[in-house]
């Protein structure tokens, strides 16, 4: 199974989607999951023994809900996901790291990267499921955990938005300076990931690239039960 997502990535149709998510700093994949896959990895969010930690997000004030980080090692699906997503993206987070003049660098493989994060003392896992109940929702934030901080990041919905449940959509605020912000609001399909930026990304000024800053969360949930799976590229400290 995990060979065969990784296959699966690597079949997208990447120009196009470099193309999307650099025009608008969010990109949909289309189905990459079964439902009967998208089911496993929701199974594995009540397998305590995975995790690193619990977030409850009312007592912090990031929305209502819970989501759980792994621990290391993951999964091996999340690991082929991770894995084989960050060749792909990379491409693309050391081109916007270059068009806003950043210094941070992205090399070619995850395994790479994230000897980086960990000779910068970011060692945690920071891939999680993430679980909605009615009335659950998710604050627009963004996922930064250190000093380094990879520019994208994914999600998948490993729920059935035709019958598991209501609401819930995921939010995309895009700010730039001088500018009002503006909102996309997404009903990704079952076993469908969709990539945005977690931070900073450029789009085409006057004099060249600027800056939007992206902020993401997920709206009310109004009926039934969603989960999803979150990868985070970098890790945490």
């Amino acid at each position: 199974m995990h060979e065969e997502l990784a296959r699966r990535i690597d079949s997208l149709d990447w120009p196009a989607l470099t193309t999307q998510i650099n025009g608008r700093g969010f990109a949909r994949t289309g189905l990459l999951l079964s439902a009967g896959e998208a089911a496993d990895l929701a199974a594995l969010y009540d397998r305590e023994e995975l995790f690193r930690r619990i977030i409850v997000m009312q007592r912090h004030g990031y929305g209502a809900g819970r989501y759980r980080y792994f621990d290391y090692p993951l999964p091996d699906a999340v690991q082929e996901l991770r894995t084989a997503f960050y060749r792909h993206l990379a491409p693309i987070a050391q081109s916007w790291a270059e068009a806003l003049g950043l210094e941070q660098r992205y090399p070619e493989t995850l395994e790479a990267y994230l000897a980086l994060c960990h000779a910068a003392g970011q060692t945690k896992a920071t891939p999680l499921v993430l679980r909605y109940g009615p009335g659950d929702y998710n604050r627009l934030h963004q996922d930064l955990y250190g000093a380094l901080s990879f520019p994208i990041q994914a999600v998948f919905l490993l729920s059935d938005p035709a019958g598991d449940f209501e609401g819930g959509e995921l939010v995309l605020s895009e700010s730039r300076a001088r500018m009002q912000s503006r909102a996309q609001v997404l009903r990704p399909a079952l076993g469908e990931a969709v990539l945005f930026a977690n931070s900073l990304f450029p789009v085409p000024g006057r004099r060249g690239a600027v800056r939007a800053q992206l902020r993401h969360g997920v709206s009310d949930l109004t009926k039934g039960e969603r989960t999803t799976l979150g990868l985070i590229f970098h890790d945490a400290a």
